[in-house]
Order: C-alpha cells, then sequence, then structure tokens
C-alpha cells in the first residue's frame, strides 16, 4: 500500500508553504496520521512536527443529454497537510 500519492501543489498550498512551512499531499484513504509522519519523514528525509488529514467527498453531477439523464461523480480523496520543524523545507520542483 502506497501511502503518500502525489504533492497537491495549488496556489493555496504554494502560500501554506511559504508562510507557515506546510506542504499538502494527496494520500492513501486508509491511511492514518502516524503512517503518513512516518512517509514523509523517509521519503523526504526531514521530521514532521503535525499532521491534519481531510476527507474530500466526491463531487456529484448530473447532465441532461438527449439520450436522458446521466449522473456521475469524482472519486472521494484524502489530503494530509503536513507541518515541517522549523528551518527544514521540501523543494517539491527538484525531480521533474
Amino acid at each position: 500500500m502506497s501511502i503518500l500519492i502525489k504533492p497537491i501543489i495549488t496556489e493555496k498550498a504554494t502560500m501554506d508553504s511559504e508562510l507557515r512551512n506546510c506542504f499538502s499531499f494527496q494520500v492513501n484513504t486508509k491511511a492514518n496520521k502516524v503512517e503518513i509522519k512516518k512517509a514523509v519523514e523517509s521519503a523526504y528525509g526531514v521530521s514532521v512536527e503535525k499532521v491534519r488529514t481531510i476527507n474530500v467527498r466526491p463531487d456529484r453531477r448530473t447532465r441532461f443529454t438527449k439520450t436522458g439523464v446521466q449522473h456521475g461523480k469524482t472519486n472521494a480523496i484524502k489530503k494530509a497537510i503536513v507541518q515541517l520543524a522549523e528551518g527544514e523545507t521540501i523543494d517539491l520542483y527538484a525531480n521533474m
């Protein structure tokens, strides 16, 4: 089971990393805070102070087409916001 899926690089997440030294990741929905902390520390070689998690519900859509009404939804994901120790940072753009 892979715990870290991908980093979240949005305008809000980038501002959070610059101001509060917090980095956002999309993680496995079954992972808990202890597993997320160990995965970030081993993958990036930093020390983690705090982990906050968010379960994001799926978005549901209804489309009216010629063939009838179609229902669809996106996948539910889990986000983790990881706060690092003072003076440490993660370079997310290094391996692009």
